[in-house]
């Protein structure tokens, strides 16, 4: 019995000292810029700009292959960003990805939900809490308002509704917005 045990522990050892090398040996390096561009964008995952998600989005933009104006979420705030990281001009955003608003969350009416589990399915981030057949529920600190969840909805249950202003997420005004006013 000793020996079965003490000739396990010797494997094990001689495995991960393998797979300890392998590791070092083998590291696969990831692109440097695409983390610095993955970690502008907003990570809404809301596919708006024709990509599965932000990392795909941010991994195309490296290589040359998309604008660093596709994404309405997170607007002139990350095309000027974009821009600086990567010395371009910034650009407009792009309206065929859509228009850049208000910050959003959804929330479900409880009242109405069958329990259908489609919005769940559709969630990129796994915002939305529920079981087959019981209501669902939205974790609105986890919502992004990429707003995938409405289009399955069977009964029209998901409603939009922007994100209140908080002492979290209050900022001064610019002086390009329109509620600044001179005295």
């Amino acid at each position: 019995m000793l020996a079965a045990i003490l000739a396990l522990a010797i494997l094990a050892i001689i495995f991960g000292l393998l797979l300890g090398y392998g590791a070092i040996k083998f590291k696969v390096e990831g692109d440097p810029v695409v983390d610095q561009i993955d970690a502008i964008l907003p990570q809404t995952q809301c596919g708006q700009c024709t990509f599965a998600g932000c990392r795909p989005y941010a991994e195309a933009i490296a290589k040359g292959e998309a604008d660093i104006n596709q994404c309405p979420p997170g607007g002139e705030t990350v095309i000027l960003a974009l821009a600086d990281l990567l010395g371009r001009d910034p650009k407009p955003l792009n309206a065929e990805h859509g228009t850049h608003g208000e910050k959003t969350v959804v929330i479900i009416d409880e009242q109405v939900c069958i329990g259908c589990t489609l919005c769940i399915q559709a969630c990129p981030v796994d915002a939305i809490l529920g079981a087959a057949k019981h209501m669902h529920t939205v974790i609105k600190s986890e919502c992004t308002g990429c707003n995938l969840c409405i289009p399955p909805c069977p009964v029209d249950c998901i409603h939009i509704v922007p994100v209140g202003t908080t002492l979290q997420t209050w900022t001064w005004p610019s002086p390009r917005d329109e509620h600044v006013h001179s005295a």
